[in-house]
C-alpha cells in the first residue's frame, strides 16, 4: 500500500509539474506564426549622463570606458549616450573658459544650482566612439547662448545624433525657470519647443537635429502625440527623434514584475505610434528605476537588474528604439550601473539584454505580458532565430524556500543547446554590499568593469524539437539557438 501511495503521489506531482510548465514555441523564421515583430536598433541599450557629471564619468571614473566597451564587444558598436538632465537647464555656454564645467557645491554629493561649460566639454563628447545626444538649455530662455553651444556641438561632436532643447519642461514653472515666468502649459511649451527647434536648426543649418519632447509626466499630457499635433512641416524637418523620460518606481517586487513592466510600457503606445507615423524613432531619452538618483532599498538590487533586462526588451518589443539609463552624481547615485569603486547589480541586467539583442534585426515576445513569465526571441537580418531569453519574475527576497518554474521550448532544431544564466542569491542581492550576481557564472570587477571568473555554459538536451529548463524565482536564462 505504501508503495502504491508513493506511486500515486509521484504521478500527481508529475502531472502538476506538467500543468505548471510554461510552454513557448520558437518561430523558425521572423514574421511568422502570428507574432508581432519589432525592428531593432543596432545598439538599443544606452546611457544618459547627468550634464554636469558627464566630464567626471569620462575623466575620473575608470570603469566607464570598459563598461561601455563590454557592450560594444557584443554588438560591434559603441552604445549610444545622451548628455543631459536637470542641470542642462542650469548650464550656460561660456566660450572663454577652458574648463569642461565650472561650478561650486557645498557638498560633493550635490548637483550644482548653476554652472557654465566650455567648448572642451563638447570636444570631450566628440571623442566618444558612439552616437551622442547633447542636451542644451531652454529653461533660462537665452536662445542665442543655446545656439552658440549648438554650433560648437555640431562642429566638435563627430557622432552627434541630436541636440535636446530643454529637459522635462513640465517642471519649469515650479523650478522657477525664466521661460515659464508667465503662464505655462503643454500647449505653451509646444509652441516654445517648435520655435526653438526652427531657430536652432536653421542656425546650425542642419535638418533632423532635434530630439524633441523630453518630458517625464505620463502621456498623453506632455507626450509626443500631443506635441506632434502642434508641429508644422517646417518644425518636423528639424526633428530627428521624439523622446520621453520614464521612472516607474515602486518596490523591488512591483518593479521587477513582468506583468507590471508590460503594463507600464503600454502607457506609451499612442506616443510611439504617433512618432512612427512621422517616420521618426521614439526613444526613452532618460530612464531608470526610481527618480531622483534612485532608492537605496530598490535601485541597487538584483531585482532592479532583472527589471533593467526585461524593461529593455519589452521597450524594444514596443518599438521604443533606444533606452538611455540615467547616471547622476558620481558617488551619490543608487541606480547607477557603475561608479568609481563598485559595480551596480543593474549592469548585469543591461548586459544580459544586450547579449540577447546583439547583432539582431528583429525581436518578438512569445508571451502576452499578463503573467510573471516572459520569453523573447531575437532574429538575424535573414530572419533566422538567434537567441531566446526566458525570465521568471516571481519574487524571492532571500528567506524561506525559493520556488521554481519550468519553461518548455518547442520548435527547436538540433540535439542540444547552450545557455547562460543570470542569477543571484535573491532579488535583494546588492553587488555594492558584497552580494554575488553572475551572468554565465561570471562577474564584472569593481572599479574597472572587466569580466572575471570562469564562464559557465549550461547544456540543454533537445528531444523531438523540445527542451525543458527550470528557472528559480528571480532568475533569467539566455539560450543560444
Amino acid at each position: 500500500m505504501a508503495s502504491y501511495c508513493k506511486g500515486i503521489f509521484l504521478l500527481v506531482a508529475a502531472i502538476q509539474g506538467a500543468i505548471a510548465a510554461v510552454t513557448f514555441t520558437v518561430p523558425n523564421q521572423a514574421h511568422t506564426a502570428g507574432y508581432k515583430y519589432a525592428p531593432l536598433d543596432p545598439a538599443p541599450v544606452g546611457i544618459s549622463f547627468e550634464f554636469f557629471a558627464f566630464p567626471s564619468y569620462f575623466t575620473n571614473v575608470s570603469a566607464t570606458n570598459q563598461c561601455l566597451s563590454n557592450w560594444k564587444d557584443l554588438t560591434g558598436l559603441w552604445p549610444p549616450i545622451r548628455i543631459g538632465g536637470t542641470t542642462q537647464d542650469r548650464a550656460q555656454y561660456d566660450s572663454k573658459t577652458s574648463a569642461y564645467v565650472v561650478y561650486s557645491v557645498s557638498n560633493p554629493a550635490d548637483a550644482p544650482a548653476s554652472l557654465t561649460f566650455g567648448s572642451s566639454f563638447l570636444t570631450l563628447a566628440g571623442s566618444y566612439g558612439g552616437s551622442v545626444v547633447v542636451g542644451l538649455n531652454r529653461g533660462k530662455n537665452k536662445i542665442q547662448n543655446t545656439i552658440n553651444a549648438a554650433k560648437v556641438a555640431v562642429s566638435e561632436v563627430k557622432n552627434l545624433l541630436a541636440v535636446e532643447l530643454g529637459n522635462e519642461p513640465e517642471y519649469y514653472s515650479r523650478n522657477g525657470q525664466p521661460i515659464a515666468s508667465g503662464s505655462w502649459s503643454p500647449a505653451i511649451d509646444a509652441a516654445s519647443q517648435n520655435n526653438w527647434a526652427v531657430s536652432v536648426g536653421s542656425a546650425v543649418n542642419k535638418a533632423q537635429i532635434i530630439q524633441a519632447g523630453n518630458s517625464n509626466d505620463s502621456p498623453p499630457q506632455w507626450g509626443a502625440a500631443e506635441l506632434i499635433a502642434t508641429e508644422n512641416a517646417t518644425v518636423k524637418q528639424y526633428v530627428k527623434t521624439y523622446a520621453h523620460h520614464n521612472y516607474p518606481g515602486g518596490s523591488v517586487t512591483s518593479l521587477m514584475s513582468h506583468k507590471g513592466i508590460s503594463s507600464n510600457l503600454h502607457v506609451f503606445d499612442a506616443d510611439v505610434a504617433a512618432a512612427l507615423k512621422e517616420g521618426k524613432p521614439y526613444v526613452f531619452g532618460e530612464t531608470n528605476s526610481v527618480s531622483g538618483g534612485g532608492a537605496a532599498g530598490v535601485s541597487p538590487t538584483f531585482g532592479a537588474a532583472l527589471w533593467t533586462m526585461d524593461y529593455v526588451l519589452r521597450a524594444s518589443y514596443s518599438n521604443i528604439s533606444r533606452t538611455y539609463f540615467h547616471h547622476g552624481t558620481v558617488g551619490n547615485c543608487q541606480y547607477c550601473f557603475w561608479g568609481r569603486y563598485s559595480m551596480g547589480a543593474p549592469y548585469y541586467g543591461a548586459y544580459a539584454a544586450t547579449a540577447l539583442l546583439a547583432k539582431a534585426s528583429f525581436l518578438t515576445a512569445l508571451d502576452d505580458g499578463t503573467s510573471n513569465y516572459a520569453a523573447y526571441v531575437s532574429f538575424g537580418s535573414d530572419g533566422a532565430p538567434l537567441r531566446v531569453l526566458l525570465y521568471n519574475s516571481d519574487y524571492f527576497g532571500g528567506s524561506g524556500s525559493r520556488s521554481t518554474q519550468s519553461f518548455e521550448l518547442r520548435g527547436l532544431a538540433g540535439s542540444s543547446l547552450k545557455a547562460k544564466r543570470l542569477t543571484a542569491e535573491s532579488a535583494m542581492s546588492r553587488v555594492d554590499q558584497g552580494g554575488k550576481v553572475t551572468f554565465g557564472g561570471q562577474t564584472f570587477t569593481d572599479g574597472d568593469c572587466k569580466i572575471a571568473g570562469t564562464e559557465s555554459v549550461e547544456s540543454l538536451a533537445v528531444s523531438n524539437g523540445q527542451a525543458t529548463v527550470t528557472l528559480k524565482a528571480s532568475e533569467a536564462l539566455l539560450v543560444y539557438l
